[in-house]
Parts: C-alpha cells; structure tokens; sequence
C-alpha cells in the first residue's frame, strides 16, 4: 500500500506524519472503512473537484457501506474530513475529526462494536436450540 503522490494534484498539501505510520505498519483496512488505492484515489479527486469545487479535498479511506469517504483537506492541517461523497454541494460534511488518529480510533471502534454485536448474536442465538 502506497499513499497518492498528492503533490501531483496540490502542491501545498504534505501528508501527516500519523497516515504514514499507519501506511507503514499496513493498518489500512478496518473492514468498514479502508484506504484506497492510489489509482482509486486519483479518480476520487477528479470527482470530488467537479462536485465540491470550493473544497480541495483529499481523501484516502472509503467506508464499504455508503459513500462516505476519509479526506485531508487543504487549508484545514491534520483534521480528517468525513464526507458523504455524491451529495448535493453543501451537504456533503458528515463529520471532522481533529487527526488521523481520531478518526482511526474510530474506525477502529465501529470495527469491535461490530464484532461483538455478531458475537454476542451467535451466542443468543446458541441458546435457543
């Protein structure tokens, strides 16, 4: 996994050094939500600065049950961006988080809630046989 050379598309944006870390350590797929890659990353933006042209989106994770997708964005340092991508211009913000590890945590978060939920749904579902 390689992040998108973004210095192609916004010269004056720099990756924090958190989403790096976790491309290193290959912390990129929480089930929910994982990183694109860099071919569906650079297609992301083309969209996103035809349908939210006031915004210089980045994004770098896409949840797998809606069109929710992660983004950095320019002018707003380390904050994580959730948009809801294919929204009506100006309704597309869903939520920020202040870093990269906020928004892992999360992901994170949403990933061990799930577990256990079906977990615990197997083991109620043991106890009616």
């Amino acid at each position: 996994m390689k992040l998108y050379e973004i210095e192609k598309e916004y010269a004056d944006f720099q990756y924090p050094q958190s989403i790096i870390k976790a491309v290193e350590l290959n912390l990129v797929d929480f089930e929910f939500w994982y990183f694109m890659d860099e071919e569906k990353v650079e297609s992301r933006i083309n969209g996103l600065k035809k349908r939210y042209p006031g915004r210089k989106l980045i994004p770098f994770a896409r949840r797998d049950d809606c069109d929710d997708i992660a983004c950095f964005e320019v002018g707003k340092g380390e904050a994580v961006q959730i948009i809801h991508d294919f929204a009506s211009e100006g309704y597309e913000q869903r939520e920020e988080y202040k870093n990269f590890w906020d928004w892992m945590k999360t992901a994170i978060d949403e990933l061990i809630s799930s577990e256990e939920n079906m977990y615990d749904s197997e083991i109620k579902g043991y106890g009616n046989v």
